[in-house]
This record gives C-alpha cells, sequence and structure tokens, in this order.
C-alpha cells in the first residue's frame, strides 16, 4: 500500500474522531452521518463499513472509548467531583457511573483517582483503539464487469455462524416450488454497515439464483437484482465464518491503493461450495465490491 496513499485514509478517519471528540468534550449532540461522512470525504452509504475497517472500530465503540478517556481526564483534576463526571460523560445518576465504571475498570473512580500510575495507563490505552492484528495479506483481486442477474433472497438477523439454518429454510422454500433443477448459485448480501455493526453480525440476505424464467417471490423470499456495473472480485478459501472479518480486512489493505472508491452498493459474496459436502478448508467464495474508477 503506497504511504501517501494509505495516510490519506487514515488522516480522514482523524478527521472523524477529531469530530467526535469534540462532541465528547463539549457534552453535546454526537455528529449526524453526513457530517462525519463528508468530513472523511466518504459516501454515508460505506461510511461506517469503512471507518469500521480501517480503524478497527466502530463509532459506536469510538464514542465509549473516548467517553471513558474524557471521564479519566477529568477525574485527573483533583477538583472535579464523581457526580460532575458522570454527568459530563452522559450518565444520568453517579451510580449508574459507578456500576460501568467497575465493570471497565476493575476499580471505583475514587479507587482509579487513588492510584495516578494506573489512572495515567488507561487513559494513555484509550487514545487509540483497541491494538488489532496489523499483519498484512497479499489479497489478489480482479476487478470485473458483471452483468445485472437476477435471485430470490430471504433475511436473517443474527451471528452469521449460523447463517446454514437460514438457507436450509430457503432451499426448502425452493424445494418446494420444484426450482432446485434449475440452481445457479448461492449468494449472500451482508447489512453489516451500520454505526454499531460488528462484522460477523447482524442483517444478512440469503440468496439463490436459478437459470431459465424469472422466480417470483412471496412473503418467505423477495426477489433482488445483484451485479451491473465494475466489482472487485477475490476468491477466498477456508472457512466461510472468516468472511466478515476478511471484507473489512480487503477494504483496509486493498482499497487505498486500487485506485479505485466503493460504489453505493452492497457488497456481495458467491459461495461456490456446499459445506455439507465440501472440507471446511477447501470451501470457496468469491467477495465482491462494488467500484469505480476514483
Amino acid at each position: 500500500m503506497k504511504t501517501h496513499t494509505r495516510q490519506d485514509y487514515l488522516q480522514r478517519i482523524d478527521r472523524v474522531v477529531a469530530l467526535l471528540q469534540l462532541a465528547v468534550a463539549e457534552g453535546g449532540e454526537l455528529p449526524e452521518l453526513a457530517q462525519l461522512a463528508a468530513a472523511a470525504h466518504l459516501s454515508p452509504f460505506h461510511f461506517h463499513r469503512i471507518y469500521r475497517a480501517l480503524s478497527g472500530e466502530t463509532i459506536g465503540q469510538t464514542v465509549a472509548r473516548l467517553r471513558w478517556l474524557r471521564a479519566l481526564q477529568l477525574l485527573a483534576e483533583p477538583a472535579e467531583r464523581v457526580t460532575e463526571t458522570a454527568l459530563a460523560v452522559g450518565y444520568e445518576t453517579p451510580q449508574a457511573f459507578a456500576r460501568a465504571f467497575r465493570q471497565t475498570f476493575d476499580a471505583t473512580p475514587s479507587e482509579l483517582r487513588g492510584q495516578q500510575g494506573r489512572l495515567h495507563e488507561a487513559m494513555q490505552r484509550l487514545r487509540r483503539p483497541a491494538k488489532q492484528d496489523a499483519a498484512e495479506q497479499a489479497f489478489e483481486v480482479e476487478v470485473v464487469s458483471v452483468e445485472p442477474f437476477r435471485v430470490v433472497a430471504t433475511r436473517y438477523e443474527g451471528e452469521y455462524r449460523e447463517l446454514d439454518q437460514a438457507y436450509g429454510r430457503l432451499f426448502a422454500w425452493a424445494a418446494e416450488r420444484a426450482l432446485l433443477e434449475r440452481l445457479a448459485g448461492i449468494y449472500g448480501i451482508a447489512h453489516d454497515g451500520g454505526p454499531e455493526a460488528l462484522s460477523g453480525r447482524g442483517a444478512f440476505d440469503c440468496a439463490l439464483a436459478f437459470e431459465g424464467d424469472e422466480v417470483q417471490g412471496d412473503a418467505q423470499a423477495q426477489p433482488l437484482q445483484l451485479g451491473g456495473g465494475l466489482w472487485a472480485r477475490w476468491r477466498h478459501v477456508g472457512s466461510y465464518d472468516a468472511l466478515g472479518a476478511l471484507s473489512d480486512r480487503l477494504i483496509a489493505q486493498w482499497l487505498p491503493d486500487s485506485g479505485y472508491v466503493l460504489r453505493d452498493e452492497h457488497l456481495f459474496r458467491h459461495f461456490l461450495d456446499d459445506p455439507e459436502e465440501v472440507p471446511e478448508a477447501a470451501l470457496r467464495a468469491d467477495v465482491y465490491l462494488p467500484v469505480a474508477r476514483c
């Protein structure tokens, strides 16, 4: 990754953090999505996903970290009362603040205030996100044009590692309609780009594509269109459970140096193997990022 390109993206993230830090320090309303995205020169559509990929934490986690940092900074001032600190960082009562404080720091505010070394160590730790695995991975990506195609999808909510049950219900739906002989592909669309969303959890569209005449949806499964335009395609071999975290790493490590930006379309996955028939280590899936040239 070119240093200046990566640095540009990191500076965008720093501008977002600065806005959040100012709001926390002033005790005001947090900036809206449009304001955060504008500060980062990113599309609101993909802002939260790109922020999470590059920073290693969600916006919600950043705000929580900055609020605790502000609380410790206030406690470091001898004249600051615990009650005032609690109100300053968004707690309605000092009791609620004290409970959350003990869960976070394994000490009461007064105890931590009396241990200056430990207090400043905690402050230093909170100045940056929790350390992430910095090891870079070589992503062999090709940018391809994908013709639009139709799928039929059902929405799932929860841990992605439990997706097999949702796909089982979708396959049963297709079998009842004698569609399995026309099966052309198994796809998935992860809707994990919200402010609190962690990769590997959230809403997910389980989807099947069929050959021949267009399949009509119903209350159980809805028709969707995927593809159209340019897509950066990367093939993953191994457990499907790792695809969420690896998609974030793909964005963080490949996108800034690629000469492309993300279009306002959802990422999707093409599952090439059935986990019930292929060993986990040999499973293949293609991850598609919607891109446009800079």
